[in-house]
Parts: structure tokens; sequence; C-alpha cells
């Protein structure tokens, strides 16, 4: 028997965080989105073996401040996507420069510059996957899914899915049906 999951990626991240944090002993708190500030003054090789645990998980620390800066647009878009609280009806570019306050134009040459694509492509990506798993996880119409994304038309949804997958999302919930049948 296959069991389908949905599951909320950043709860289940921050839960691994906090796990790995409270098994090293560590003082932390949770400041933001991704961020955490250490209480006390950790000594290289408890970072390091904090660092490795955390690397398992696909959770990486990050220090300079650009990587930081760029990681908190990755998380913002993810946010942005993923999370029905969040998910406003005002541009991306509006929501990422309230939400990091900083002008889009400097996180969108930034990001460019440090992940050679665009915010804009790494929006379309995030929604591109959230659409599979919503085909995946929920019986949602396209036409649902196509406006809990805020795209402007089923046609629109299905032309980004087509161009960034290789297929319609039609025949790709045709393949999934296929799948589970024959499992």
């Amino acid at each position: 028997m296959k069991l389908f999951l949905k599951c909320d990626f950043n709860t289940i991240r921050k839960k691994v965080l906090e796990s790995t944090l409270n098994k090293f002993d560590v003082k932390f708190t949770i400041v933001g989105f991704g961020e955490v500030e250490f209480l006390e003054k950790l000594d290289a090789a408890k970072y390091d073996a904090i660092n490795n645990e955390l690397k398992e998980y696909g959770i990486e620390i990050v220090e300079n401040k650009v990587s930081i800066l760029i990681q908190k647009i990755k998380d913002t878009i993810v946010d942005m996507v993923y999370n029905e609280e969040t998910n406003v009806n005002v541009k991306s570019s509006v929501y990422l420069s309230e939400k990091l306050k900083r002008s889009y134009g400097y996180l969108s040459s930034l990001f460019s510059e440090v992940t050679y694509t665009s915010i804009e492509n790494f929006i379309i990506l995030q929604k591109i996957e959230y659409t599979k798993q919503l085909i995946l996880n929920t019986e949602l119409s396209l036409t649902e899914i196509s406006f809990k994304l805020g795209y402007s038309s089923v046609a629109h949804l299905s032309n980004q899915f087509k161009n960034t997958t290789g297929i319609t999302p039609s025949a790709f919930r045709r393949i999934i049906l296929k799948r589970r049948e024959i499992a």
C-alpha cells in the first residue's frame, strides 16, 4: 500500500533544526523564518558537528551576508508560494521588497548575479513544484489550483507547467493516476 503525505516543509525544517540544536544542548532562539540566534558562543567542534548533522537534512548554515540575503529571498518566495496565510494578492516584487526591506531592483540584481537565474524564474519553479504536489495530494481541479497560485487562467498555469516540465498538468495527472492504478 502506498501512502501520499501532505507536509509543510517549513514546519519540518523548524522541527529538525530545533531537535538538532537541542540534541547538542545549544541555547538558541528562532528569530524569524530560517534564522536562528545562538545565545552562547559555540566552539569550533560543536559548530562543525551541528553543521554536519544539519547537512544530512539538507539544511545549511549560511554565514556571509550575500548568501544570507539570497537564502532569505528563497525562503520568502517559498513561504509566499506555499503558505496560504501569506498568499496575498500583491505583486511578488512588492511582497519581496516589503518583507525584506530592500528595493526589488537590488534584490533581483543580486539574486540573478549569485544564482544565475531570475527571481521570476525561481517563483515559477516553486509554483510548478507546488502544482505537482497539489495534483499528487489533493483532488483540486486545475482551475482551483491556478486560482490558489494566483494565475490569471488555467491556460497560463498550463503553459508555464509545460514550459518547465515538458508536459501539461493534465498529462502529469494522467501519468500519476496510471502509476497509482499499477501500484
